[in-house]
């Protein structure tokens, strides 16, 4: 199926591993034009290149960190470097892990930067100029804590789902010009983040990293983690032409995790 992304120009938070390189990837094998951003300027730079040399597309990277007011810095490299970008991909790394009775008021700050006040600001500067082309895509990576939280990511489950109430809100506001907004929930995906979440709970609990993971296997039907390549399709599929009739839409990729409607 051709996706008619081969004319598009995306930017891609988070792009150095996991989901958003994944998201990088899926877009670059339909042909998509890139700015990666993240924090890690050298690692930005390899994916670019492998981007570059393995699918023959327009690669270029900016290092920018989601938790300060990065959002214009990021926007003027890709108007500089592609022209107007037609997909925005906001995709973050997570919160510590916290007690929710014991949280305190600067973390909640750069969480809610992280993973919403940043991501907004993106979309926001980008979105007059969607509109006016008539196209234009917006994908979350979220997180199936906004739909089931996570007792020990009280953080990420409050800023993404922020997120997720403002991309449902906007979707209907500039459903009519062309514009679609939808954000993705992702399970348990075999991502450095998991690990780094399974290997602490294991450690606070006494117990392996292994222990940790069967625990979590039994509650996912289909029996394993998640590969970030299952939702980075996603995420392609969303920013393209075939999806010009989802917005608003909060979809999970969780191996059936979310017990609930």
């Amino acid at each position: 199926m051709d996706l008619g992304l081969r004319t598009r120009t995306a930017v891609v938070g988070g792009a150095t591993s996991g989901l958003g390189r994944a998201s990088a990837e899926a877009l670059a094998a339909e042909g998509c034009r890139l700015l990666l951003w993240s924090r890690r300027d050298d690692a930005l730079a390899a994916v670019a290149r492998e981007l570059r040399e393995a699918y023959g597309v327009e690669a270029d990277h900016v290092a920018a960190d989601a938790t300060d007011a990065s959002a214009a810095a990021i926007v003027a490299e890709a108007a500089e470097r592609f022209g107007a970008p037609d997909i925005l991909v906001s995709n973050a790394g997570g919160p510590p892990t916290v007690d929710p009775t014991a949280t305190d008021r600067e973390a909640w700050e750069r969480a809610f930067q992280l993973l919403a006040e940043t991501p907004i600001e993106l979309a926001t500067r980008l979105l007059p100029g969607m509109r006016e082309r008539g196209w234009g895509r917006v994908v979350a990576i979220l997180s199936s804590g906004i739909r089931q939280p996570v007792p020990e990511l009280v953080y990420s489950n409050a800023g993404r789902s922020a997120l997720a109430a403002w991309l449902k809100t906007t979707a209907r506001t500039i459903a009519a010009d062309g514009v679609t907004v939808n954000g993705v929930m992702p399970g348990r995906i075999a991502t450095p983040r998991i690990h780094e979440l399974d290997s602490g709970r294991a450690e606070r609990e006494g117990t392996t990293e292994d222990a940790v993971r069967a625990g979590h296997l039994a509650t996912i039907p289909i029996g394993r983690y998640g590969e970030p390549a299952e939702l980075g399709v996603l995420v392609a599929f969303l920013a393209s032409e075939r999806a010009s009739y989802i917005t608003g839409q909060l979809i999970a990729v969780d191996g059936g995790l979310i017990a609930g409607l």
